[in-house]
């Protein structure tokens, strides 16, 4: 007599769901609504979910002369590694007519990742925290708005405690 098993339906491994905090910034085309549409583009991503966005703040350009920018942040999880949220990102910003001609030109969209997780990371096309967080406003300002708890992993300080220490130069006006 041979014994023979049902096979047992293994459950899919469970999902890691990572908080991130990305940057938005536009300053061609109707700038606010290129923001709202982009933050509903990556929502609709199955594997994403938008948590919240900051109030959009009109901020001084850095770079060549070009027009004021809208800029703000907002929360995402996400089960995609920092990777391939990455590659979203941009995949996103063509999708809205990005097109890089000028280092920090003019931009109908821009889509930055700040902060993944408490990771570190330092790869040959992704570095988190955003290298150059810690110097500008116009992510810090509204960063703080909705994180501002979030301990940036490579110096310890909350975000509101960094913004405190930069202040709001280049901060214009807060739109809505």
């Amino acid at each position: 007599m041979s014994l023979t098993f049902d096979p047992v339906p293994m459950a899919p491994p469970p999902t890691t769901v990572t908080q991130a905090a990305i940057a938005l910034g536009s300053n061609i085309g109707d700038s606010a609504a290129i923001l709202k549409n982009a933050l509903k583009a990556l929502d609709q991503h199955p594997q994403v979910s938008l948590v919240c966005h900051s109030s959009w703040y009109r901020t001084v350009p850095v770079g060549p002369a070009q027009d004021d920018f809208v800029n703000g942040c907002a929360l995402l999880e996400t089960e995609l590694a920092a990777e391939a949220l990455l590659q979203l990102l941009l995949s996103t910003e063509q999708d809205f007519g990005r097109v890089r001609l000028e280092h920090w030109g003019p931009r109908s969209l821009d889509l930055d990742l700040i902060l993944y997780g408490d990771q570190v990371i330092a790869s040959e096309r992704l570095q988190v925290p955003h290298p150059r967080l810690a110097e500008r406003s116009f992510v810090l300002t509204p960063l703080a708005e909705i994180a501002p708890q979030w301990i940036e992993p490579t110096s310890g300080k909350t975000i509101s405690e960094l913004a405190g220490l930069l202040g709001e130069a280049g901060i214009l006006e807060r739109i809505a």
